[in-house]
């Protein structure tokens, strides 16, 4: 079932999502004793970070936080582009947290050996399929999501928790390949929260929202069960019963 949670902008959103994400937190500590954290990249999450760090070390039990990406460029750590990157500026060196938690895609290895890699951590950590606590998803405004990429071949894989994606899109700057989990993965997660800001993105989130059924174009509608947070910008093609 799709839940699509609408606010002002793209503060009041991360608000509403650094909410979400302790109270999630708290929940599966409680239930289980640890909180897996599958992050995403992009503008959008930075600001969930900043506020997440913002809220200081006790707001969560953070030595029970497994972080965990569900993609990354093929980049070294230090790169400007690396997911990992701006998630260690923005909420692990602010927080202090413990580095054996924080599980970073090695986006400077030859892509398919890093997928390998990842896949066979995250099955070693979450089990077969691996089921992590929440999923915290982009969307870009031709409709991707993670790494998944409109008609690019992780589309199709079914057998794969992780692989190396070549795409060849502008929003992904041309040619690449990407490290990325496929959409079983994702489906997987006992959460999955989109976080969805401007209005670049309002055409796409029309139709994956409220558009044909076409996961190959529109990669985000692979994504079953998820809660859409989204700001007004985003949301200015939506019907009024969203």
């Amino acid at each position: 079932m799709v839940e699509v949670r609408r606010f002002a902008d793209l503060d009041a959103l991360s608000r509403a999502a650094a909410d979400d994400f302790i109270a999630l937190g708290k929940a599966a500590i409680a239930a289980r004793g640890v909180f897996h954290v599958l992050l995403s990249g992009g503008s959008t999450p930075k600001r969930l970070f900043s506020l997440l760090a913002d809220r200081g070390p006790t707001a969560l039990a953070w030595d029970k936080v497994e972080l965990w990406w569900g993609d990354e460029r093929s980049v070294a750590p230090t790169d400007a582009d690396s997911n990992y990157r701006m998630t260690r500026e923005a909420l692990i060196e602010p927080l202090q947290l413990d580095e054996r938690r924080v599980h970073r895609i090695a986006g400077e290895l030859e892509p398919t050996k890093a997928a390998a890699d990842y896949q066979r951590a995250l099955v070693a950590a979450l089990g077969q399929p691996p089921v992590s606590d929440l999923a915290l998803q982009g969307m870009g405004p031709d409709g991707h999501t993670a790494s998944l990429f409109p008609h690019s071949p992780a589309l199709d894989d079914t057998t794969h928790w992780v692989v190396a994606n070549p795409v060849d899109s502008p929003v992904a700057k041309g040619k690449t390949t990407r490290i990325t989990l496929t959409a079983r993965a994702i489906n997987a997660t006992r959460a999955v929260r989109f976080l969805v800001a401007g209005g670049d993105k309002a055409p796409a989130l029309h139709a994956v929202l409220e558009g044909p059924r076409d996961g190959k174009a529109f990669p985000a509608q692979l994504i079953d069960n998820a809660t859409w947070l989204v700001d007004e910008a985003a949301a200015s093609k939506l019907g009024t019963t969203r």
